[in-house]
């Protein structure tokens, strides 16, 4: 049994960050032609259009903000011009922002927290799915976060943005379902990238000592869970939050 994502494409927003070029490279590796969506970083997504190239997948790059409605729609347009329809839909970009208490957090990282996370899920939903339920299957899948179970001080932004995001999730995957569209969401702990491994920072003793396999994931364990709900061996699985935390947090029934 292995993951086979042969004449499959998947695009993947915000492909130039430390967890969408994983994401990137293994849904390659399993078959896939890849869509990397950018905002900012240009050179950073060639270099990753050049690694898939080697692997004998196409790989096109796009530019858009993923707040702005009509600039996603024309990369649905450019997409859908170049390498034909999107089987595969990794929402995975978020806009970075300064942590710090409700009572001190600016209101502008609200409205950005809700943008990129609720309305980008939104406007991908709208530019992609109808085609998917044309074509009777396909995949959407959320890059959330343990944070939206933790609640812990300081996460409040980010944890109002990935917490509304669960909620157009689980009920995408209710309207979606019936066209065999599956929808789910992956949400990782504190995730060891390679920006850890170059400072030498992948190991934080206070953080793993509270996870039951007492460790932090990484990048790639995240991209293997991406890559399963991308496949057909999770056909039948949608709805899910699925933490990649080494136990951190586990959703009660």
């Amino acid at each position: 049994m292995q993951i086979d994502l042969s004449n499959k494409t998947a695009l993947i927003t915000g492909a130039s960050g430390d967890l969408g070029r994983v994401m990137a490279r293994t849904l390659a590796v399993c078959g896939a032609n890849i869509v990397l969506h950018y905002n900012n970083n240009e050179a950073k997504t060639k270099e990753l259009q050049q690694e898939i190239a080697a692997l004998g997948r196409r790989a096109i790059i796009v530019q858009a903000d993923i707040t702005n409605e009509q600039q996603i729609y024309a990369m649905k347009d450019k997409v859908t011009e170049e390498l034909g329809h999107v089987d595969i839909v990794v929402a995975n970009a978020v806009i970075q922002y300064q942590w710090t208490s409700v009572l001190e957090q600016p209101v502008s990282d609200y409205v950005s927290q809700f943008e990129s996370c609720v309305m980008q899920s939104v406007y991908l939903a709208k530019a992609f799915v109808p085609a998917m339920m044309e074509r009777k299957g396909g995949r959407i899948i959320g890059i959330n976060t343990e944070c939206a179970m933790q609640n812990f001080p300081g996460q409040s932004a980010y944890t109002a943005g990935k917490r509304g995001m669960d909620g157009i999730y689980r009920v995408l995957a209710k309207e979606a379902g019936e066209h065999q569209i599956t929808v789910n969401q992956v949400a990782p702990g504190w995730t060891i990238s390679d920006r850890d491994r170059a400072s030498g920072n992948e190991e934080n003793v206070s953080y793993s000592q509270n996870v039951p396999l007492k460790r932090r994931g990484t990048d790639q364990e995240i991209a293997n869970t991406v890559a399963f709900l991308a496949s057909d061996l999770a056909s039948f699985i949608t709805g899910a939050y699925i933490p990649v935390n080494g136990g951190n947090v586990m959703p009660a029934i």
